[in-house]
């Protein structure tokens, strides 16, 4: 008779111990984030490393370890920090991996099981690996996310954002070449310095907010420059790490358009929202709802201070509301598309339309089905409804051409050209 009983795993954990002499190997996913993130990790006693190695051969060490109908995104994480572990920079029985988990139904929630098996496959079964999540879908004894750390980690994300639509709306028309990249070098040091700091303030925090946006405001600027604007969107990883997208952003700057990217405290708002479908259609408990709510409100009044400052700016937007994107999604997709991106995706390509920005570069990884249902299947019903929208949906994958990408994304920048005009 078959043996029916479900195989056990027992993984490494993270214990306390490890703490003390363990290197954490993050992945980057976010470059302008992670970067705030693991330097005021530090001062909890974690020492975590950010990886900036790039190239082909990251992709090659993901195809060799990962079975190749896995997506773009896990290909590229898995093959970074497998990359990492054989270059022979760290001792290997002294690092740990991490890996966050959305516990949602995207392939996102199983990265951390495939690495595992990829760790175990060349002989490295025995390295940690621990899950960052907010659902409890694993927990690990030596690390935990206290309220002081998440308040910290909630700063450093809102600081991010601020930094990153800085950046790219002043450095396409800045006078002296470098001058925002200096400006961002600089702020980015207090700003680090603030959230790894022995007291939080924040008066002290909605007085940095301030400050960064008013400083960038008053960067000498071509004024009567005209470029195009284009939003980036898309799959998260691919939208926000430039070694996936092969830095579209500095592409479209070379190419004489502005970069718009939306924030990734709009994604953490976008999971809370979902809360509310869920509660009224899928029969989930009404706390789920009043909790997914009350982070909204609480992101909200976090990065306030920011939002106020950038409606009185002269050359900034304010955030985008969470209701605002799901009131203009909702008549193409539904609430209920909510893996992945989900109808986030729709929300924010009619959130850059509404705000000025008909040119959209729609990044996503080949055969992401979620992302190709919310993203280039809804152009055709964008177009109906805005038929000024100039809206380019291109496919990351390690086969991908380059040529091709760039061929049609310059195609989408000759349109943009001609409507300004």
């Amino acid at each position: 008779m078959q043996n029916t009983t479900p195989k056990t795993y027992d993984y490494p954990q993270f214990t306390e111990e490890m703490r003390r002499d363990y290197t954490i190997l993050v992945p980057n996913m976010l470059p302008v984030q992670l970067g705030l993130i693991c330097r005021l990790m530090r001062n909890y006693g974690y020492k975590m490393e950010l990886l900036h190695t790039e190239g082909p051969n990251i992709a090659e060490q993901g195809l060799r370890n990962v079975h190749n109908d896995t997506c773009y995104p896990a290909l590229l994480v898995i093959g970074q920090l497998i990359d990492a572990i054989q270059s022979g920079r760290y001792d290997v029985h002294k690092i740990a991996l991490i890996l966050p988990q959305t516990g949602g139904g995207c392939r996102a929630s199983n990265y951390i099981h495939l690495l595992r098996k990829a760790l175990e496959k060349n002989g490295y079964g025995f390295i940690p690996v621990i899950s960052l999540n907010f659902s409890g879908l694993e927990s690990n004894p030596g690390f935990k996310i206290t309220p002081g750390l998440a308040r910290r980690l909630a700063y450093g994300c809102i600081f991010g954002d601020i930094l990153m639509k800085c950046v790219y709306r002043m450095r396409p028309y800045e006078i002296k070449k470098g001058s925002t990249d200096r400006l961002h070098r600089k702020w980015e040091k207090i700003c680090i310095d603030f959230v790894s700091g022995k007291h939080l303030s924040h008066t002290r925090f909605k007085q940095i907010c301030r400050t960064i946006i008013h400083d960038f405001d008053r960067l000498p600027i071509d004024e009567n420059l005209k470029k195009p604007k284009v939003g980036i969107v898309g799959e998260i990883l691919v939208k926000f790490l430039p070694a996936a997208n092969n830095h579209l952003a500095e592409l479209l700057e070379q190419e004489g358009a502005e970069a718009v990217v939306p924030d990734l405290t709009d994604f953490m708002c976008y999971c809370f929202y979902n809360q509310n479908f869920k509660h009224e259609k899928l029969g989930f408990k009404k706390t789920s709802a009043i909790t997914g709510n009350a982070g909204i409100a609480a992101i909200n009044w976090l990065r306030s201070a920011a939002t106020e400052e950038f409606k009185k700016s002269r050359h900034f937007d304010p955030p985008a509301n969470i209701s605002d994107l799901a009131r203009m999604a909702s008549p193409i997709v539904s609430m209920g598309n909510q893996t992945g991106e989900g109808w986030f995706l729709t929300g924010e390509m009619m959130e850059l339309i509404h705000g000025g920005t008909q040119n959209i570069v729609c990044t996503q990884p080949f055969g992401c089905l979620p992302n190709h249902i919310v993203g280039k299947g809804v152009i055709k019903a964008i177009r109906r409804s805005h038929p000024e929208a100039n809206i380019v949906a291109i496919d990351y994958d390690p086969g991908a051409s380059e040529v091709n990408q760039l061929n049609r994304i310059k195609l989408m920048l000759s349109t943009a050209v001609k409507n300004m005009k």
